[in-house]
């Protein structure tokens, strides 16, 4: 039960609310405390707030006419790349396209979701339900972006929100966000943190691209897609597909067409044969607590921040926490839904003492560097190979269940790793580390630019 007092002038605002539950929630007690500010200034008055119009996204294929497209769920991903892709002239039309230094928003389902677009992203397109935020002067888009990133910009937007099954807020609702009117130093200090964690991210997601290039270009397939697959399958493809699958996708696959004619040019082993373990926890009961174990979801895996609102469990009663737990330089693999994305954690896990979901593949190694030592298989390289297209693809085609589709451990260890060239292993680890560096380095820098911001907030409070 929530006990406390509210003035009547506050209920004599414009809304004239009178239900408890309205004002006795934390995002209410945290509006509350922005509203008490003495300096202020609301969202429409400092930038350009919109959601484009509704639309019929005309997808296509990557070609010269084609951009990028991305969900209101790719908000809070790290990933600056998209496999869909929708026509250019109609986004660019209908003003779907997002600019460097925009802050994005999401306003339906999960509501305030957050993403400031780095270079990488400039030009791309967003569904329509995501707001985009263009700040007036980009000078302190920084801290805008920090402020509506801390729990006292989300908790505006979630009080704010519509509707009773499916919450949404647009950008009618998002303009009236109030934004304390901070010292200018103090902006600037948050501006400098979060242009160095921005540009961070930005050398990290280079550093994986050149790292997965350098892969492609050694292993040198050709992967088509196909649209409608024919062809003659022997008995014997069959006796040798795991566990006797004879259903067409697992066998007339682009990714295993393309897998058999990679293995039969280069040498490889499988995930099994390397030293390695590949695992998965056991299912247990959630205990729900506020102040406990950050758990994180298959689906959250890949955030740029997933412990902003991610749930937290009981450490006395939650079972398998050793198996759980999220160490630096594991490689993850979903398994559940969603199948074959991969993840490498860094360090901000462990500094959380973090876990993760039973329905995700875990993949250690013994070593502390590399799952093999004396060969040239390291996790590095491991890592960036499992996300070449073909590599994913043929993940797909182990996926069994007709309602959540699924892969179990044992297919991950019959995966094909070719083996890479002393020279190509060397570059692969060291692009990756880097990428590993630079993702905790900009992780840091964000949270203690949000951090700062949350506490000069809660000073002025006092």
């Amino acid at each position: 039960m929530k006990v406390g007092s509210i003035s009547s002038s506050y209920i004599f605002k414009p809304g004239h609310r009178f239900e408890g539950e309205y004002y006795l929630n934390d995002n209410s007690y945290n509006s509350m405390i922005v509203e008490n500010i003495p300096n202020q200034t609301t969202l429409e008055k400092i930038a350009n707030v919109f959601n484009p119009g509704i639309f019929k996204r005309q997808f296509c294929k990557n070609t010269g006419n084609a951009v990028e497209y991305f969900q209101s769920s790719d908000v809070p991903n790290s990933s600056e790349k998209s496999q869909v892709y929708v026509n250019k002239k109609q986004a660019e039309s209908l003003n779907l396209t997002v600019k460097r230094n925009d802050i994005l928003v999401t306003g339906f389902g999960t509501i305030g979701n957050t993403r400031l677009v780095t270079k990488h992203q400039d030009n791309v397109c967003y569904a329509n339900n995501v707001c985009r935020i263009r700040a007036n002067d980009e000078q302190h888009v920084g801290f805008l972006y920090a402020f509506m990133s801390s729990k006292y910009g989300n908790a505006q937007l979630n009080k704010n929100a519509s509707g009773s099954v499916v919450r949404y807020i647009e950008s009618p609702g998002i303009r009236r966000t109030i934004i304390p009117d901070l010292p200018i130093d103090f902006q600037t200090k948050i501006d400098i943190l979060i242009k160095e964690s921005t540009a961070l991210r930005e050398s990290s997601t280079e550093a994986l691209t050149d790292a997965i290039k350098a892969i492609k270009e050694y292993v040198n397939y050709s992967f088509i897609e196909h649209p409608f697959k024919c062809e003659r399958v022997s008995s014997q493809d069959i006796l040798n597909s795991l566990r006797l699958r004879i259903d067409p996708p697992s066998i007339m696959n682009d990714g295993v067409t393309a897998m058999k004619d990679v293995i039969s040019k280069l040498p490889y082993k499988l995930i099994a044969d390397l030293d390695v373990t590949v695992r998965r926890p056991g299912i247990f009961k959630r205990i729900k607590v506020e102040n406990g174990i950050p758990y994180i979801k298959g689906s959250e895996i890949f955030f740029a921040n997933p412990f902003k609102r991610c749930e937290h469990l009981s450490k006395s009663r939650t079972p398998f926490i050793d198996e759980m737990a999220l160490k630096e330089g594991q490689i993850l693999v979903t398994c559940a839904g969603s199948v074959g994305d991969v993840k490498m954690i860094t360090k901000e896990y462990e500094d959380k003492s973090a876990i993760g979901s039973q329905d995700i593949i875990r993949i250690d190694s013994p070593a502390e560097d590399d799952f093999n030592t004396d060969n040239l298989f390291c996790k590095e390289y491991l890592f960036a190979y499992l996300q070449l297209p073909f590599v994913y693809s043929y993940m797909q085609s182990m996926k069994y269940g007709s309602v959540i589709e699924r892969i179990e451990p044992f297919h991950v260890e019959s995966i094909p790793v070719v083996e890479p060239t002393p020279e190509l292993s060397v570059k692969v680890k060291n692009l990756i580390r880097s990428y590993m560096d630079d993702s905790y380095k900009a992780f840091c820098l964000e949270e203690e630019a949000i951090t700062l911001v949350e506490k000069e907030i809660e000073k002025w409070n006092n």
